[in-house]
Formats: structure tokens, C-alpha cells, sequence
């Protein structure tokens, strides 16, 4: 299978997405499902901690994130739900997109719930 569909739960909104296969991916899939706290951060960007880190075998040591992005920031042990755009850094890998960058962008911080479908 290449992609995973997901859900991710936004206040009360439902924000569907899809992961790409990846080491990073399957081992985000096998935490799930899960409660996360997501906070925004630097007005780009909502970030919450992991419980656990995500393989990176055969991972890109970096990338670059587009509105949409659903992306792991390796350094903090977070999932990143970018809502715009961030160039290039070292510890961004990109995971999948997700489909409402507006309920994501407008959202104080919130509690959600990743689950796959």
C-alpha cells in the first residue's frame, strides 16, 4: 500500500489526509490511534509531541514543507501540520497532506485525534 488515509479531529471539525509509506509512516501508524496537543508555532505551522519517535530508515535528512503538509520534525519528536509555506531545514520529513489547511490555520491550540482509516 503507498498511501494511508487519516483522520485527524479539529476542535469539531474532521480533517482528512493521507500518509505516504515510509519507515516514518509505519511507525506513526503503529501508535495510533492517538490524542495529541497541538500548539501553534512561529504563525506557519501546528506542532505536537509524539510519545514516541519515528523511524527514519532511508529518510531524507531534511525537507521543505508546503500548506497542506502533514510532516515529522525529527529533532523535536513532533507530527507538524504545516498551514504555510517553510523552506528547507534539516529534521523536517514530510509524511503526507492533509485537506483543510484553514480549520488547521484558524484553530487555537487544540487537542486531536490521528487515527487511520
Amino acid at each position: 500500500m503507498t498511501e494511508t488515509s487519516i483522520t485527524i479531529t479539529v476542535k469539531d471539525t474532521t480533517v482528512t489526509g493521507v500518509l505516504r509509506a515510509s519507515a516514518a509512516t509505519a511507525s506513526l501508524l503503529e501508535q495510533l490511534p492517538l490524542e495529541l496537543s497541538f500548539a501553534d508555532f512561529g504563525g506557519q505551522e501546528k506542532i505536537a509531541a509524539l510519545p514516541a519517535p519515528l523511524a527514519l530508515d532511508g529518510m531524507p535528512s531534511g525537507g521543505s514543507a508546503e500548506p497542506g503538509t502533514i510532516g515529522y520534525y525529527a529533532p523535536d519528536q513532533a507530527l507538524v501540520l504545516y498551514y504555510d509555506t517553510v523552506g528547507y531545514y534539516n529534521g523536517i520529513i514530510p509524511l503526507g497532506k492533509f485537506d483543510d489547511v484553514a480549520t488547521v490555520r484558524d484553530a487555537p491550540a487544540f487537542t486531536g485525534t490521528l487515527t487511520a482509516n
